[in-house]
């Protein structure tokens, strides 16, 4: 007998035996370090170990180690198969290495993935028609042109559905928008949150728009988010031709400036048109936010008209501040202040009542004020500057006054925004002069308020920060102006 250390397979086996598990050991491990890393290679290393090996150790054992003639049906089958995924390994390793690695804002990046999967298809088609060539011995040549007298009848019946898929391709390709951005279509208005090789869908605040690719490649349309920056609202308003357009562009750009929604690299602007019209342009930061602007900035100015007395579309009627409404307020507010109704009647036509809609800036931070208001209706939030937004400290009810700096000539140092429609009453600098110099206990009271506002200012600027574990480097007074 022949010993079996001397067959012709025996190598084969031996080499199998011990390098297969020991080459799929290492492939683990290093599977294992990709993963944990977030490597993209690790898609082609997984393919390697779980599927190529194992084939690859069949074929082996099949063509060499049984010492069979490779013309055996069934060994064709296992190579073809090790070579289908020998393609699929080589276009996933290319894939990691153009494509998942580069950096943003090269060609690769701005390459559509959809270009990227169709050439994948078509190396994948070449190659199988190769491997069949090699393997199996077929005729190539003749399945292609099966397959193009095919592909221009299939292409004959579905050419509109074919029609909008290639538009699809050249809006991919020409990218005139990208996911996210606003459009303005004949069609409708609204942000791409898809694009596929049919048809690009568009979000218009009332349901989703599928607008075909052939339909949009065909027509004119605006790209409301290029150029990159700030997306310009516009809003044409009237005032009466008595009215001083100074004194009107002065209140439009006033108000268009403490619009929360502005960007804060731009500043709005105002146009006289001529016969009492204007129109003011807001610079907000989306699109999306261009009608949350304009509402707030035409209700912001209807308050802003009647407590400026300009007669905003022609009205200047104010229903609230009237002398009665005044000298009712003030007999209201005047026990509180210790004041008696004939200081009260004395300084009632230097006063009136105002009204501010939800979310004004009634007082703002860094400035000395030029009157004491006394909340009537509503109520007042006081925030102070945390880190890169407001932090709520107290709440002014009726009754209650902000400007109280006015009496010591120094800047505020918070702000006061009504939490909805509201009514103050406005005194006039020189009327709480004149009060505290008939009656010094008032002074006292005044001073006593704001020591109090800025201790629980300060408290609640500390408690912040404890909670959100920021070390204070600075006194709290400090930081509040």
């Amino acid at each position: 007998m022949t010993a079996i250390w001397t067959e012709p397979w025996f190598p084969w086996a031996v080499g199998l035996a011990i390098g297969l598990p020991v080459l799929l050991v290492v492939l683990t491990e290093i599977l294992g370090a990709l993963t944990r890393r977030g490597n993209p290679a690790a898609k082609p290393v997984r393919l390697l170990r779980n599927l190529v090996v194992p084939v690859a150790a069949l074929f082996v054992l099949l063509t060499l180690a049984s010492d069979q003639s490779f013309d055996l049906n069934w060994v064709r089958v296992v190579g073809t198969v090790l070579g289908f995924l020998l393609i699929l390994l080589v276009l996933s390793a290319f894939n990691v290495a153009m494509f998942s690695n580069a950096s943003e804002g090269s060609w690769q990046k701005r390459l559509p993935s959809i270009f990227v999967d169709l050439a994948r298809l078509v190396l994948i088609l070449v190659g199988l028609a190769l491997l069949f060539s090699w393997v199996w011995g077929a005729d190539v040549g003749g399945l292609v042109t099966a397959l193009g007298v095919t592909s221009i009848v299939i292409g004959l019946a579905l050419q509109n559905a074919v029609g909008s898929v290639i538009s699809g391709l050249l809006l991919l390709f020409e990218q005139p928008f990208k996911l996210g951005d606003f459009l303005n279509t004949p069609s409708g208005r609204g942000r791409v949150v898809e694009v596929n090789w049919r048809a690009v869908h568009i979000d218009t605040g009332n349901g989703i728009q599928i607008v075909p690719n052939s339909s949009l490649a065909g027509a004119s349309f605006t790209n409301l988010s290029q150029p990159e920056g700030a997306y310009v609202a516009s809003a044409t308003v009237k005032f009466s031709t008595d009215d001083a357009p100074h004194q009107v562009s002065a209140m439009l750009l006033q108000v268009a400036s403490s619009l929360p929604m502005l960007d804060k690299h731009e500043k709005p602007a105002v146009s006289y048109t001529g016969s009492a019209g204007y129109v003011v342009n807001l610079p907000v930061t989306s699109p999306a936010r261009e009608d949350e602007a304009l509402t707030t900035f035409l209700s912001w100015l209807w308050y802003a008209a009647r407590r400026n007395d300009l007669a905003l579309d022609g009205d200047s009627t104010d229903p609230v501040n009237t002398p009665e409404n005044v000298r009712s307020a003030l007999a209201m507010v005047g026990p509180a202040f210790s004041l008696g109704p004939d200081y009260l009647d004395t300084i009632a036509p230097g006063c009136r009542l105002e009204q501010w809609g939800a979310g004004e800036i009634v007082q703002s931070i860094g400035q000395v004020p030029d009157s004491l208001r006394i909340v009537i209706t509503g109520s007042l939030v006081l925030t102070t500057p945390f880190e890169n937004g407001q932090l709520q400290f107290a709440e002014v009810e009726p009754g209650e006054s902000v400007g109280l700096t006015a009496l010591t000539r120094q800047p505020t140092t918070y702000f006061a925004v009504a939490s909805g429609p509201i009514v103050v009453l406005k005194v006039p600098r020189d009327a709480v002069d004149a009060a505290v110099r008939t009656n010094p206990a008032l002074a006292r009271r005044i001073g006593e308020q704001l020591d109090n506002r800025h201790t629980i200012a300060e408290e609640a600027v500390a408690t912040a920060r404890q909670s959100s574990g920021i070390i204070a480097i600075d006194d709290a007074r400090t930081a509040l102006g």
